[in-house]
């Protein structure tokens, strides 16, 4: 049978899957022999858990997601009740079948579906710019030095996941892409942003803090010098590189926090990204869970710093985020993980499809190319539903 065949097979047989960008293409996860739902309360438990490593296979792991609102909880942030489509707050499965694809997915859905409705904004200009004058307020006082303002697009539609994400990753193949398909539930993300890779006690963090619209005017190397050249953009990578090196320095032996790329640039379908690469090696007895909690919720999709930007963030918005700037990836059994930041990403829930967008707000921020850089960053998202 080939990969095509089985990829269709295994969507029309109604089983729950997962698709994970890997170096050489994608892996795809199925056959679960477990699903634990997390909460606040066994949330320690699972991370805490001992797992037997003698006979490792390569299906020994936990691949799965913590939402925005749990990874608060985990670090001791409070979020206010909020308006909550009461969507879980964090999945991993444990795979019994892991199937390896190449990057060209190909899929035929039977039925195409026609989407006549538009996503409808949760914030308008007008209103994003009140919240940013806000916070324009609060980076003043000292209260901050840069926060991310969160909008969502929302449509009521009925999806083929799997047909969204072949043609996502055909149109915006992203180094962290995912796709989880559920029996109640879908996700599908090009996701650019590694939060954490840990492979034995040595461990990497890729901040992203930048963002230009590609155009013919604009390409790669140009790019390199609007961002070099562009105070604003430079301070907000740069808070966001301390911010994590601060971070992994927590959890790192003295003086192995290092700079490994600095500044370069990556380039996506609608836009081109300021990257940096920072590499770490960890303390003895650090744990699986001291990572996450020190490394979660990714400073370049909240702000910093962090802990007090997440009170001010949540103290604001009036909806949970769910997945959006919580993080997917795995846990193995031999303890190493790889979790990305959730971004770029659908989430399917009660027949809502929703996308959530964020840009960053320094004190020499514009407001309207803030709200202008949301849409960009959500474009290719939308563009799927056309």
């Amino acid at each position: 049978m080939s990969k095509t065949n089985q990829l269709e097979n295994i969507n029309r047989s109604r089983k729950s899957y997962i698709i994970y960008k890997s170096s050489k293409g994608f892996d795809l996860y199925t056959d679960f022999s477990k699903k634990i739902v997390l909460n606040n309360r066994n949330i320690f438990r699972f991370l805490n858990q001992k797992i037997p490593t003698k006979k490792f296979k390569e299906t020994d792991l936990f691949i799965g997601f913590f939402g925005y609102e749990l990874l608060n909880s985990l670090i001791g942030v409070k979020v206010p009740q909020q308006r909550d489509i009461k969507f879980p707050k964090g999945i991993f499965y444990k795979p019994e079948k892991k199937i390896s694809l190449n990057n060209k997915l190909i899929y035929n859905p039977k039925i195409k579906i026609n989407f006549k409705k538009k996503f409808k904004i949760n914030i308008d200009s007008q209103h994003y710019k009140k919240i940013f004058d806000k916070f324009k307020k609060k980076i003043k006082s000292g209260e901050t030095y840069q926060i991310k303002i969160c909008t969502k697009y929302k449509m009521k539609s009925k999806i083929d996941p799997l047909d969204l994400f072949c043609r996502l990753s055909h149109t915006n193949l992203a180094p962290e892409a995912f796709m989880i398909k559920d029996e109640n539930y879908s996700i599908i993300s090009c996701s650019p942003e590694n939060l954490i890779t840990k492979i034995g006690p040595m461990v990497t963090t890729k901040p992203i803090a930048g963002t230009v619209k590609k155009s013919k005017k604009m390409t790669k190397n140009k790019a390199l010098k609007y961002f070099r050249n562009n105070l604003k953009e430079t301070k907000e990578h740069n808070m966001i590189l301390d911010m994590e090196r601060s971070d992994m320095s927590r959890i790192c032996k003295v003086g192995s926090v290092r700079l490994v790329k600095e500044k370069v640039v990556e380039e996506y379908k609608d836009l081109f990204h300021y990257v940096s690469l920072i590499k770490g090696e960890l303390k003895k007895k650090v744990k699986n869970i001291d990572i996450i909690r020190a490394m979660m919720p990714g400073g370049s999709v909240i702000g910093c710093p962090k802990i007090s930007t997440l009170n001010l963030l949540n103290k604001q918005e009036k909806e949970n985020r769910n997945i959006y700037t919580g993080s997917f990836g795995y846990i193995k059994f031999n303890g190493d993980l790889k979790f990305n930041i959730i971004i770029r990403s659908i989430l399917s829930f009660k027949n809502i499809s929703e996308i959530s967008v964020a840009s960053g707000v320094v004190v020499d921020s514009n407001s309207r190319h803030e709200f202008n850089e949301n849409y960009i960053k959500a474009k290719a998202l939308i563009d799927l539903f056309k």
